[in-house]
């Protein structure tokens, strides 16, 4: 699996998932369980120039530097109060989602194929891996590996200082 916080290949579809609930603005999104490390008070981040308007920056979690998405900004393209930061496996390393209310953690059925990646757009269809409902309301079904942009994680890296 690699070091903490790295992500190990999916292991089936996200349909049926045992998820973490919460909202992004008006959204009601999910990630599966497996993908969450843990959920904390949002920490002090720091601006990254040259990113898209959806990092937030970076911030020091657990003694690591750790890139927040602002997820209300990501998929609604709106600005919303940040309650929480979901820490997420990724691929290249944990990333914390800033998040509003947590809603709790449910069995979310949603269908990869109802994704409508023609109505979500080019960064959002990267980060939904499906689009379910809970309590007849629309959730986005989130997948943190792919969710940062090369890009973003070379702006990162570009201003860690060797130790």
């Amino acid at each position: 699996m690699g070091q903490p916080g790295q992500m190990a290949p999916p292991s089936g579809p996200p349909g049926g998932a045992t998820s973490l609930v919460f909202r992004a603005g008006p959204l009601l999104c999910a990630v599966r369980i497996e993908d969450v490390i843990e959920t904390m008070r949002p920490l002090a981040v720091h601006p990254l120039a040259g990113t898209p308007p959806f990092v937030s920056g970076i911030c020091i979690m657990r003694g690591a530097p750790t890139l927040v998405v602002d997820v209300a900004r990501l998929l609604g393209g709106v600005t919303a109060p940040v309650r929480r930061f979901v820490a997420v496996r990724t691929e290249r390393g944990p990333v914390a989602f800033a998040i509003g209310e947590i809603q709790g953690v449910r069995p979310v059925a949603a269908d990869a194929a109802a994704r409508h990646e023609a109505l979500l757009g080019d960064a959002p269809a990267r980060l939904v891996a499906a689009v379910g409902t809970l309590d007849a309301e629309p959730v986005l079904v989130l997948q943190s590996m792919r969710l940062v942009p090369d890009e973003v994680w070379s702006a990162a890296a570009d201003l860690a200082v060797p130790s």
